[in-house]
């Protein structure tokens, strides 16, 4: 099998579609977290409420998981990752209408986050379902880092132009998203597939938890999966942004949006030398040790009382989060068939999403009881231990020495 180079890949009009797709989602979704989570604190002025935030995110996954994998089994793939945009966009627009109107309360947000954590829940394990589709065979791997990088551009760029359209009007991200999220939709329908995607009725109820199933049996992607879970989610600093922003790094909005654009500049570079040069030997054990400098990262922001240090410390955690991105997300769809895709997504995606906003709301949580520097500091010496930790209860995965 021959590598598809980086370039030839960009030659080929349906990745690019879909790198569009994926970017301008991810670009809303940057904007957004900015623009609640700011909006949140300036409504409540609560670390408990930040927290909640990625709470209302999360239950939506945990509610719809297997009926998400179900769907991107069994339906056409593009049409259900249109929807869900379509979705988003109308959800934003009520964000909009209610914070230029001045009737937006913080339950008006926490309905309008549980609506797009719903959407999110279809639209992640459809999307990523469709990569090997579009990807050439012997790529993956290249193309997972090209994606990462196109979507770390929308997030370098997203949280600090959310920054500071809510500081020009707390109703100007949201009008943003909207036309981003319309945007996507166009793209999405562009996309051809290079391969036949299973048939529409491949997938049945009978087969909701087949997912759950395949990813138990196979101690590799169980040890891949439940190591994001755990690690993220004591190591998750993004719902403390707001705070360290505030009253610790005595900025506002805009730098605000700076540090949440940190950790995706460390992953922007990260990305451009995977592209060029894949992990090819001990993969394995190089995720274990980028989990290990993510938590090492995590203890130094959290200490910092410095602008520019901080900055540094949230681009190496995002590098280092690249590294491990690439290799789960490459390991896990390569060892799937394309027919069980959708539902070991949407498991992957649970975990993701448990790891992410979950961590969010053990992180305001620890901050409301301890303060956030304890919390963040705690949450990095977690991580650590939970990379040392699995390198002993998951030898396979310690163990695997290549992906394609």
């Amino acid at each position: 099998m021959i590598p598809v180079g980086a370039g030839a890949l960009l030659r080929q009009g349906s990745f690019i579609f879909f790198l569009l797709s994926r970017s301008l989602s991810r670009f809303s979704s940057q904007i957004g977290a900015v623009a609640i989570g700011w909006q949140i604190y300036d409504l409540t002025g609560s670390a408990f409420d930040l927290g909640m935030v990625g709470l209302v995110q999360f239950l939506p996954t945990a509610l719809l998981v297997f009926v998400a994998g179900h769907a991107a089994d069994r339906y056409e793939r593009k049409r259900v990752v249109q929807i869900c945009q379509f979705a988003e966009a109308l959800t934003a627009l009520f964000l909009c209408w209610g914070s230029y109107g001045g009737w937006l309360t913080e339950v008006h947000i926490f309905l309008a986050t549980a609506v797009l954590g719903t959407a999110g829940a279809f639209e992640s394990p459809a999307t990523a379902a469709l990569l090997p589709l579009i990807a050439p065979q012997g790529s993956l791997q290249r193309a997972t880092a090209l994606s990462s990088g196109a979507t770390q551009v929308a997030t370098i760029t997203g949280p600090a132009l959310g920054g500071l359209a809510y500081a020009v009007a707390p109703g100007l991200p949201y009008g943003i998203m909207v036309g981003f999220w319309l945007l996507g939709t166009i793209f999405t329908g562009a996309i051809r597939l290079m391969q036949a995607a299973p048939a529409n009725g491949s997938a049945t109820s009978s087969d909701l938890f087949a997912g759950v199933r395949f990813i138990r049996n196979n101690p590799a992607i169980l040890g891949t999966i439940s190591l994001d879970l755990f690690a993220v989610l004591l190591g998750g600093v993004t719902a403390l942004l707001p705070i360290y922003a505030r009253d610790i790094l005595q900025t506002g909005p805009l730098g605000l949006g700076v540090l949440r654009a940190a950790p995706a500049v460390g992953a922007l570079l990260m990305t451009a030398l995977l592209a060029r040069h894949s992990i090819s030997r001990r993969v394995g054990l190089r995720m274990f040790q980028a989990v290990i400098i993510f938590g090492a990262a995590t203890v130094l922001f959290a200490v910092s009382h410095w602008m520019w240090l901080s900055v540094v410390s949230l681009a190496a955690l995002g590098a280092a989060d690249t590294v491990s991105v690439v290799i789960r997300f490459s390991l896990v769809q390569l060892a799937t068939p394309d027919e069980m895709r959708g539902r070991v997504g949407a498991v992957n995606f649970l975990f993701i999403n448990a790891s992410n906003q979950l961590g969010q709301f053990e992180s305001g949580v620890t901050a409301a009881l301890f303060g956030a520097m304890p919390a963040a500091v705690l949450g990095g010496v977690g991580t650590i231990a939970i990379a040392l930790l699995w390198m002993k209860l998951f030898p396979a995965l310690r163990q695997v020495e290549k992906l394609e």
